[in-house]
């Protein structure tokens, strides 16, 4: 006499409850939390069909599997809860990205300086290549003039997270903003 109680109507997860359980044998736990020894799948069912609850899988892989016996609605409604509040933690950093010329003019370089000075205050990263172009390859200390200039200007919000290098003819460097003390 196994009634089966309609649970979480749109459950599209994956976990072994009821008859979806597949093991002959189960090891038993009750809602308090005790053990009530290896029961074979109908007669854990059958209890926890007697105490108006669920029989889920906690352990699937052991031998017998674990099976405890609760509500599962309540249990399902609290892990979709933790993994909100989980989701809700999580912090994304964004890189912004901000490309400089060897030959800038100083009002394009403040306005670059202004642009990443912000996105920084705003916890983003901020990624700065500087591209050269044919003859400029030659002049490279120049680049690299300018970029320590940028690097100067942010040092009081920002920390180098990757340090000035050239990759082809690119020259890059990654700006993070600066740990709260």
């Amino acid at each position: 006499m196994i009634n089966n109680r309609k649970v979480a109507p749109n459950n599209v997860n994956d976990d072994l409850f009821n008859e979806k359980i597949p093991f002959r044998e189960v090891r038993l736990i009750d809602s308090n939390g005790d053990q009530l020894g290896v029961k074979s799948k109908r007669e854990a069912l059958e209890i926890a069909c007697r105490q108006n609850l669920d029989l889920l899988c906690v352990a699937p892989k052991a031998r017998p599997a674990v099976c405890k016996i609760l509500d599962y609605g309540k249990y399902h409604f609290e892990q979709q809860k933790k993994a909100k509040e989980a989701k809700r933690k999580q912090h994304t950093v964004e890189l912004k990205a901000l490309r400089l010329s060897p030959v800038v003019d100083t009002h394009d370089f403040e306005t670059k300086l202004r642009q990443a000075r912000k996105w920084i205050e705003q916890g983003m990263k901020v990624k700065i290549d500087m591209r050269f172009r044919g003859r400029m390859m030659t002049r490279q200390e120049v680049g690299k003039q300018i970029m320590n200039d940028f690097l100067e200007q942010l040092s009081d919000i920002a920390s180098v997270e990757k340090k000035p290098s050239l990759e082809g003819n690119t020259m890059s460097l990654i700006l993070a903003p600066q740990k709260k003390k």
